[in-house]
């Protein structure tokens, strides 16, 4: 090899950076980035700016108050009663659906129809959260009737404590003492075939009375017995109080009791469609007869879920039923990432499925729950469309939350400078989440 045939590399000089092309890239790359910054900064940054400065300002925006906004967030009642609500949402919500999503993931794997159950549990996820507020404010209903979830309850509570005949009734004769409450028990004492007791009611309203109810009719003494009869005391157009008369029905269903001299209850009986009982086989001696109370117990009236006791819960069930769908497909598929043979290896050496669950699943899975966990975090901090939906007017005061309290103080009752406190503390609170969720991301990449 001789010096001809050694050829050096030409050098290659970048071209500066005033150079025409190089501008023109500059130029090409703002063009595209302006629409984006400028939507940013009208639709984002100046709006934020903007409430921070507002915040500082009175009601009307024309007095500088400096920190007054944020001292009376800590003493306006509707606003704490929203952070505490908050607190609750955020203590019990994210670590609930969470839960709740990672045993649907590991219980999607062990059935067969698994696709028809995540497609059922993630369902609601497809309408939105006011939909699914409105659907759960009318199962939350009060009345059996409408509200879905009291008609199952009070399916459950008639099973064990059935309504009784009659809700309500008065004595009709001043020889009945005692009222729905307490029962009705007669004054005058009975003897086994001789006396016929006589518990006349009234006050009975026309559409509680039995639809199996026949005329009334006042049976003899039985020997060895004591008879009587329960009936409606009432006759159109006027009548004589504790006599049986003509166009007077008996009251069917009414549970009648026998006590003895000593008040211990000996014998218990049902009227018939007529209104008569009988108690047989009865030692000599003086009895009284009366009304249970139990014949006027008042049908099932339903739980309040949308008073002010339980309205928080109501919300946070609802809220949770969206939810677990999205924790549920996501954790999933964080399950179906795991390494098969790290499982097997487990049972192999012994593992129980529940130690296998807890000292290998769940480990692995950390990440994927703690990208869930953080999620619902942000969520809850925000919630507020479903919290309008399902709170009555009535109650919405006690189911209040920090974004609702903002939105309606702002634009409600008009006071914008404590409605931006509010909206600025609540940006505060979530800026720890947002910053844990970023070195998280960090750590990952």
């Amino acid at each position: 090899m001789n010096e001809a045939s050694i050829r050096a590399e030409p050098h290659t000089v970048a071209p500066p950076a005033d150079a025409p092309g190089a501008a023109r890239r500059y130029a090409v790359t703002a063009a595209f980035l302006a629409p984006a910054v400028i939507l940013l900064g009208v639709w984002v940054v100046y709006p934020a700016v903007y409430t921070i400065v507002r915040s500082f300002y009175s009601q009307s925006g024309g007095d500088f108050v400096g920190i007054d906004n944020y001292k009376a967030l800590f003493t306006t009642g509707a606003v704490t009663t929203a952070i505490k609500n908050n607190a609750i949402w955020v203590a019990v919500v994210p670590a609930l659906i969470t839960a709740i999503g990672l045993v649907f993931a590991v219980l999607t794997e062990r059935i067969s129809w698994s696709l028809a159950f995540k497609t059922a549990v993630f369902m609601p996820m497809a309408i939105s959260l006011f939909a699914a507020g409105v659907i759960w404010r009318i199962m939350d209903r009060q009345e059996p009737g409408i509200g879905a979830i009291n008609a199952v309850v009070g399916s459950v509570h008639d099973a064990f404590v059935p309504a009784g005949a009659l809700s309500e009734a008065l004595a009709s004769t001043p020889d009945e003492t005692g009222g729905p409450s307490q029962g009705i028990v007669l004054k005058t004492p009975l003897r086994p075939g001789k006396s016929v007791a006589l518990l006349g009611l009234t006050g009975i309203p026309p559409e509680q009375t039995p639809s199996d109810a026949k005329q009334a009719v006042q049976p003899r003494p039985a020997p060895g017995a004591i008879t009587g009869v329960v009936w409606r005391d009432f006759k159109p157009g006027g009548g004589v109080p504790g006599k049986v008369e003509r166009g007077e029905v008996g009251l069917p269903g009414v549970k009648v009791f026998l006590r003895d001299d000593a008040g211990k209850k000996v014998a218990t009986a049902t009227a018939e469609a007529n209104g008569t009982f009988e108690f047989t086989d009865l030692d000599p001696g003086t009895y009284r007869a009366g009304i249970d109370a139990a014949t006027f117990r008042k049908p099932f009236g339903g739980v309040s879920w949308l008073g002010s006791k339980l309205i928080t819960p109501s919300i946070i069930i609802a809220y949770i039923w969206v939810w677990a769908g999205f924790a549920m497909v996501v954790i999933a598929a964080g399950l179906a990432a795991i390494p098969r043979d790290t499982l097997e290896a487990a049972r192999t050496d012994g593992a129980s499925e529940w130690q296998v669950f807890r000292r290998v699943t769940v480990p692995l899975l950390a990440p994927v729950l703690s990208v869930v966990f953080i999620t619902m975090i942000i969520n809850v901090l925000k919630v507020f469309d479903i919290v309008l939906s399902v709170a009555p007017e009535s109650s919405q005061a006690d189911a209040n939350v920090l974004a609702l309290a903002m939105w309606r103080t702002a634009f409600t009752e008009n006071d914008f400078g404590l409605g931006s406190a509010i909206a600025v503390f609540l940006f505060i609170l979530v800026i720890p989440v947002l910053l844990l969720n970023v070195r998280r991301f960090k750590r990952e990449v």
